[in-house]
């Protein structure tokens, strides 16, 4: 008989927030790029698991996809408030189910939740919540391992688009390689050149 009783799980969360270089507009350009938009019609045509991580790696070839844009500046138009903003969910299924295997509520956290928002200097930022936090909230070491990878990806993310990678990214031990999917690395003047 299953167990009905509600639960509760208190978690740490760390938002990190980095000042990326460029206007907004450059910046969030930068990251379109970096980070493309999910090809549904690939996965779609995948007809198997691996043919999905193939699909996977022609499309993220930094690890990441975007399965949403919202401007949340055209939404607040009007308003008093003044910022620029959009956000984004980034993230990579094929990475997902690799926790999603182990518990399918990882999903509340898969994918990441993005902001790009310029501040009142008129700085542009991106923020995020530290993946291995939310994954480690799980309490299953296999998510947390892929928790940590993401960190690791997310390090990656910051350094192409030019700003600082915070310390808490940097990898404490090398994670072990999560089946045949690889982000492809590029040096980081090859991509802002191709920009």
């Amino acid at each position: 008989m299953a167990d009905n009783a509600a639960t509760t799980v208190e978690h740490l969360a760390r938002r990190l927030t980095v000042v990326v270089p460029g206007s907004y507009d450059d910046v969030r350009t930068r990251y379109e790029l970096l980070v493309p938009v999910v090809d549904y019609v690939a996965f779609a045509a995948a007809h198997s698991w691996d043919e999905a991580l193939m699909a996977a790696e022609d499309s993220a070839p930094y690890g990441f996809m975007r399965y949403y844009r919202g401007d949340v500046s055209a939404v607040m138009r009007g308003s008093s408030a003044p910022w620029n903003a959009t956000q984004y969910l980034m993230g990579n299924h094929v990475i997902a189910e690799r926790m999603f295997r182990h518990d399918p509520a990882v999903m509340l956290h898969a994918p990441l939740r993005t902001l790009i928002y310029t501040d009142s200097e008129g700085d542009t930022r991106f923020a995020v919540d530290q993946p291995s936090t939310l994954f480690a909230s799980y309490g299953i070491d296999a998510i947390t391992v892929v928790g940590q990878y993401l960190d690791e990806l997310l390090a990656r993310l910051l350094a192409l688009l030019g700003a600082e990678v915070p310390a808490l990214l940097q990898p404490r031990a090398a994670p072990p390689r999560l089946g045949t999917l690889t982000a492809r690395r590029a040096p980081a003047q090859a991509v802002r050149a191709t920009m």
